[in-house]
């Protein structure tokens, strides 16, 4: 049985700073935090649904707080001197070189501080990473939430359901970042896609 919020706020609190944390900069730590809240979720001690409803929020207010970050500051953190001087240069270099490739598609792969060093526009910066961090984590939590109920001996078909859940999250972002990056692409290049005819104008 779930434990009662009153027991786990503190819990449910860790994860929105920690994923917040990740989506704001901080690489790795939000899908640790994550992970381990939809292993916690599997075992009763917290709810699955309230997990991937902290991590959603976390996750834009992390975003919208790298944005923010990088759309003030971001040139000028670049250029501050210091060992880091040539890392931070070159995770923009490679940024602007994804969005480039990928338009808007690039928020789901950088850092948000590198949306706002590039000047995406607020409302659509704001939007996709809602998007991305909906996605995120449901396939996370819910793929740990399965994982963790298949190996402690549950095996309904509820559990099965979640994890095929989480793992076709993963696949249908994945599925739609490459469908959305190859259409673009071939508009760049005045090739038809998927069969569809080209535009004679």
């Amino acid at each position: 049985m779930v434990a009662g919020l009153g027991s786990t706020w503190w819990q449910y609190l860790l994860l929105f700073f920690a994923v917040a944390a990740s989506w704001a900069g901080v690489p790795l730590v939000g899908t640790a935090a994550l992970g381990a809240a939809g292993v916690a979720a599997s075992q009763g001690k917290l709810d699955l649904a309230a997990v991937i409803v902290v991590s959603v929020i976390a996750g834009e207010a992390g975003g919208l707080g790298g944005y923010v970050i990088g759309r003030r500051w971001g040139r000028r953190l670049l250029d501050r001197p210091g060992r880091h001087q040539a890392g931070r240069r070159k995770m923009m270099e490679r940024g602007e070189s994804l969005y480039a490739r990928w338009g808007w598609l690039a928020v789901f792969f950088t850092p948000a501080i590198v949306s706002g060093t590039a000047k995406m526009p607020p409302y659509r910066f704001a939007a996709w990473n809602l998007l991305d961090s909906l996605g995120w984590s449901v396939s996370v939590a819910a793929s740990a939430y399965g994982v963790g109920r298949l190996a402690t001996g549950h095996h309904t078909g509820h559990d099965v359901a979640i994890l095929i859940v989480g793992l076709g999250a993963g696949v249908l972002v994945a599925v739609a970042a490459v469908r959305r990056h190859r259409r673009r692409r071939a508009g760049r290049l005045g090739v038809p896609v998927d069969g569809e005819p080209e535009d004679p104008s």
